[in-house]
């Protein structure tokens, strides 16, 4: 499979694939194809079904293989930003933010990731019920707004607002920590809790998450009557 990413702030990538190459998309983010594509929609078992269900993706996924010669097909943005190529092997795991995952080659292996400490996944807020994708092959990431990474030592941290990370290696640790003082957390705007990533690892935060757009918007809709 041979890709080019086109275009900002609303990119699309290309796939030129081989006779008989699959790509996989959770999110009917295809934009056009050319006619030898096939498409065939299924769930990849009852388990992984709900496990995609539960980390905010759809309950199918689509498989495009390219039939009787070579074929093109394409993957949008869902929203202003960019695409990231993510190259996966056995060692080479990343965990992104739910709705993130945008395209994949079929050897790619998603799941939904878990927090060890349960504080994470009960009070992380917006995006903190994740997705792991492991396995081999190359696979396109969403990130809302610019991106700006990071590359941890082991033990150094960063703190995040938790919509603001879009990717990490899965060699880092994610926790969650409250907002300490009262004031802070009744008059400082900033929820109540930030995303506490620890190295070492590669973490990608992005500028603009989908929930922070809706609330600067927000005042500019009217709600009553």
């Amino acid at each position: 499979m041979e890709y080019k990413i086109i275009g900002e702030p609303m990119p699309v990538v290309e796939c030129q694939l081989a006779q008989g190459e699959s790509m996989i998309t959770e999110r009917g983010s295809m934009c056009w194809m050319s006619p030898n594509m096939k498409m065939e929609t299924g769930a990849g078992g009852l388990g992984k079904a709900f496990g995609r269900m539960f980390s905010g993706e759809s309950l199918f996924r689509n498989i495009y293989t390219s039939e009787g010669g070579p074929g093109m097909i394409t993957f949008a943005s869902s929203f202003p930003g960019s695409i990231r190529v993510v190259e996966l092997a056995p060692g080479r795991e990343v965990v992104v933010q739910k709705s993130g995952f945008l395209a994949s080659e079929q050897g790619v292996q998603l799941s939904v990731f878990f927090q060890k400490k349960a504080g994470a996944g009960f009070f992380g807020g917006e995006g903190f019920i994740m997705q792991k994708l492991s396995g081999s092959g190359t696979a396109f990431v969403e990130i809302d707004g610019y991106a700006v990474e990071y590359d941890l030592a082991p033990g150094q941290k960063i703190v995040v607002d938790t919509g603001n990370l879009a990717m990490c290696d899965a060699t880092c640790s994610i926790d969650v920590q409250s907002v300490k003082g009262v004031k802070n957390v009744l008059f400082g705007g900033e929820g109540l809790f930030n995303t506490v990533v620890t190295g070492p690892g590669r973490v990608v935060l992005q500028t603009m998450p989908v929930s922070s757009f809706a609330s600067a918007l927000g005042p500019f809709f009217a709600t009553g009557n």
